[in-house]
């Protein structure tokens, strides 16, 4: 069994990824469904998300399931900066089920990962890493996902790897998050993604 599942690791790493599709087309929301009340919207070639009146939790999700990928993509944190990123995730409402690579100021864990409306934090970075934020400035987030293996990268920097079970049986979109609590405002840009060839 041992040996079994040591072939089975090594293939993974095997697995290469295709190339890069854009999933952003720099003019409008075209493959992307809103939920909730708060803004979403393109300004200048990025997509802005932004707190509404109701000051709520608010996502963007692709229309497209994605189970295995490599998602690259830019950030930029103003106010208060807090979201993150869902992947194999589902919407209802405001609800999401799912696992978020969390996106927020210095000192709350940017590249960790938390299971809403579950778990909670699954793993979170050591924090001598969260230096490689630039607050207010452009970030590059990378998520890689296979079967139930996750890695986030920020800046280069491998933030947390996590195997977990719950992940691997996941299916869904990937969604981009607007925290509740209101003042929040974030720019994303160069939204790519690779699949498993």
């Amino acid at each position: 069994m041992k040996n079994t599942l040591l072939i089975i690791a090594f293939l993974c790493t095997l697995i290469g990824f295709g190339q890069e599709q854009s999933l952003f087309n720099g003019k409008d929301l075209t493959g992307w469904t809103v939920y909730g009340t708060e803004k979403w919207y393109v300004e200048d070639g990025l997509l802005v998300c932004e707190s509404g009146p109701d000051q709520q939790y608010g996502y963007l999700a692709t229309d497209k399931h994605y189970k295995d990928f490599t998602l690259t993509l830019e950030f930029k944190q103003e106010a208060d900066g807090n979201s993150g990123v869902f992947i194999r995730s589902t919407v209802d409402g405001t609800k999401v089920s799912g696992w978020q690579v969390e996106v927020a100021p210095p000192g709350n864990n940017t590249g960790g990962v938390y299971e809403s409306y579950g778990r909670g934090w699954l793993i979170k970075p050591d924090p001598e890493k969260d230096k490689v934020l630039k607050m207010g400035e452009w970030n590059e987030m990378k998520i890689r996902v296979y079967s139930d293996k996750l890695t986030s990268w920020l800046n280069g920097v491998e933030m947390v790897t996590i195997r977990d079970e719950k992940i691997g049986k996941g299916v869904g979109s990937i969604a981009l998050q607007i925290h509740d609590g209101g003042g929040i405002k974030v720019k994303w840009r160069n939204i790519r993604i690779a699949l498993p060839q």
